[in-house]
């Protein structure tokens, strides 16, 4: 058990319940335990898989060791994966709908995708789907995001046909949990810039025991500016997005002519107005979007200075440096993603999620993240 990593895990799910605009609840502790478990199944069956390969790099481990049996650990992966999707079926069927998946990624990255090229793209894709996770099991019983999808849904989510939101990433799903739908299509850009973190860092730790590559660690130093520049900007919600809608197809604004209410404000903004002294009428400070700043900068400060010195020498020693800078440096970016929700619980979800990072920190001083 690699402790310190097992922190990143909660803030999947907390990110995910506030990208889909809805308060954490007991649903959201059961998709933080069937993550905790399916994460755990992973790492134990990812050792069973390199028990070979680990035997000459990292002899230490418990299998090469001879601390734990072979045959305990592919035990232990099966038993802690049943574990998982039960307790992601009591979260609600959304939530065993995405727990499904994650754990079918998870088996087949450790068994047959993890030495491909495809195997950094798995590892992404299940973190997005852990993401996701937290998002259908916190929606699956309540209403998420004015004008979207069914306000007033059945608790543990109903089996229904839908009508697709335009231009969904999801497509044309028929057959989908109608009470989950909306808050999981809200949290799919979430999932994705979770997942290309993830990606970044993959990446790295293909390299990391032999070293000799700078091209992983510029990359991941590239995509930590893009994600930091992207997780500061304000996430549009649905209801932004439906206002227009709203409008009757025959109303003169809607079918673009002038409106009174346009017309006046036009004529007093041509009014001569006083000079403002200097501090006066200052614009309130928008405690959002400085939460946001600050996560972010949290974000790149994690990583930023290991990758580059891993960019500018790719010894084995920085790059493993810069592959645990990366791994906890996705507590902040959870957190971040949070915070873009810009509601209250969605500020205590990001804030509680920080929380996690000195416990990583404290824990990774004694046990290797990796």
């Amino acid at each position: 058990m690699r402790l310190p990593a097992l922190f990143t895990v909660p803030g999947d799910a907390l990110a995910g319940a506030a990208a889909a605009s809805a308060r954490p609840t007991s649903r959201t502790l059961l998709a933080i335990a069937s993550s905790l478990c399916l994460y755990e199944a992973g790492m134990a069956l990812n050792d069973w898989a390199d028990r070979d390969v680990d035997a000459v790099e990292r002899p230490h481990r418990p299998l090469p060791s001879g601390r734990v049996h072979p045959a305990a650990a592919l035990g232990a992966a099966c038993a802690l994966t049943g574990a998982g999707l039960t307790l992601a079926a009591c979260a609600g069927r959304p939530a065993l709908t995405i727990a499904v998946p994650l754990a079918a990624t998870v088996w087949a990255y450790d068994l047959a995708l993890k030495d491909t090229p495809a195997g950094p793209f798995a590892m992404a894709t299940a973190r997005g789907l852990d993401l996701l996770l937290g998002a259908a099991a916190t929606a699956g019983g309540v209403g998420v995001g004015p004008g979207v999808g069914q306000r007033n849904a059945v608790r543990g989510g109903t089996w229904t046909r839908v009508t697709p939101l335009p231009g969904s990433l999801l497509g044309n799903l028929e057959s989908v949990p109608a009470a989950a739908l909306p808050g999981v299509r809200q949290a799919l850009p979430s999932a994705v810039l979770l997942g290309a973190h993830t990606l970044a860092v993959t990446a790295v730790s293909r390299r990391e025991a032999q070293g000799g590559s700078a091209l992983a660690p510029f990359a991941a130093l590239a995509a930590t500016a893009v994600l930091t520049r992207t997780v500061t900007g304000r996430r549009s919600l649905p209801s932004d997005r439906t206002d227009a809608s709203r409008r009757g197809p025959g109303s003169r604004h809607a079918a673009g002519a002038p409106h009174l209410a346009d017309l006046a404000a036009a004529a007093v903004s041509r009014l001569p107005r006083r000079p403002r002294r200097p501090g006066a009428d200052s614009e309130p400070l928008d405690t959002h979007a400085a939460l946001r700043l600050a996560l972010a900068a949290g974000y790149a400060a994690t990583t930023a200075r290991s990758y580059l010195h891993a960019t500018l020498n790719p010894s084995p020693p920085l790059t493993q440096r810069a592959v645990t800078a990366g791994i906890r440096a996705t507590i902040p970016l959870q957190a971040a993603l949070a915070a873009r929700s810009r509601t209250k619980s969605a500020t205590v979800t990001a804030l509680l999620t920080t929380a996690l990072a000195p416990l990583a920190g404290r824990f990774a001083r004694k046990v290797s993240v990796t």
